[in-house]
């Protein structure tokens, strides 16, 4: 039976995390969709964890909304994943759509503004479309592991999402990226082939590039800027992005 997230207390979150501290990721999504569904979503942005949350939630049948913010800058080759991966587990995976489109917000922010400001652009085409998806649940589960960014190395299996004001479940906290590659293999799962190409993390097109031997898994990402994260994973609510609208020049896009 679903309860109401806001209503568990620190105390139970903490026991909650220490129970399932070394508890396999099956185990860790049973609990969630036992104590959360149906308000309970899993927000995937189709990079190779969140391949492995999919295979988890619909072989075990789980009533989990699967849900993904779609931004209109993906890379081909991830629209073809999200097909796949619903062609072979046969569920749906909601594409999550922000107030404007690309193209609206070029009229009204500029053209391009990832590159002029990509904390504007993830704030409109990310951060609030999760949240008004997370304003309808008691808790989502994520694909975040410790070892990706400093950010997330103190992330628990079972958390209070701050910014969200709901609970936050991550069943592959614990795992590397071995762990995840050794997964994926013996079971097949799709995965994203930009992978193979030196991709070890994938966001949007115009703001995620290759990754040399050595680098940083996430050295694509933002490539140049003081930027690891889209900001769906901060710990705290931000303040709003004030962005100033574009207007429109004879002398083109600064950027």
């Amino acid at each position: 039976m679903s309860v109401d997230a806001v209503r568990l207390s620190d105390a139970e979150l903490d026991a909650a995390a220490a129970r399932l501290e070394d508890a396999s990721p099956e185990a860790i999504v049973r609990w969630a969709a036992d104590t959360f569904a149906p308000r309970l979503g899993f927000a995937t942005g189709f990079g190779v964890e969140g391949c492995v949350i999919v295979d988890l939630v619909a072989t075990l049948a789980l009533p989990v909304d699967i849900f993904t913010l779609d931004t209109g800058l993906l890379f081909p080759e991830t629209y073809a994943l999200w097909q796949r991966l619903e062609a072979r587990y046969g569920v749906t995976i909601r594409g999550v759509r922000p107030a404007q489109t690309v193209e609206q917000q070029a009229a009204t922010h500029g053209d391009a503004l990832w590159r002029r400001d990509p904390d504007a652009c993830c704030a409109l085409r990310k951060v609030a479309p999760l949240a008004a998806e997370a304003a309808k649940l008691d808790a989502w589960i994520t694909a975040i592991r410790r070892d990706q960014t400093p950010e997330r190395a103190t992330a628990r299996v079972v958390e209070r999402d701050a910014r969200h004001g709901i609970v936050k479940v991550n069943p592959l906290v614990r795992w590397t990226t071995a762990d995840v590659w050794r997964h994926v293999l013996a079971r097949d799962i799709p995965y994203n082939p930009l992978h193979d190409q030196g991709y070890p993390s994938i966001g949007c097109a115009p703001c995620t590039g290759p990754v040399a031997e050595g680098e940083d898994p996430r050295a694509g990402r933002w490539r140049g800027q003081a930027k690891t994260e889209c900001g769906l994973h901060a710990p705290t609510s931000a303040a709003p992005i004030s962005i100033r609208p574009h207007a429109p020049s004879s002398a083109g896009d600064p950027s």
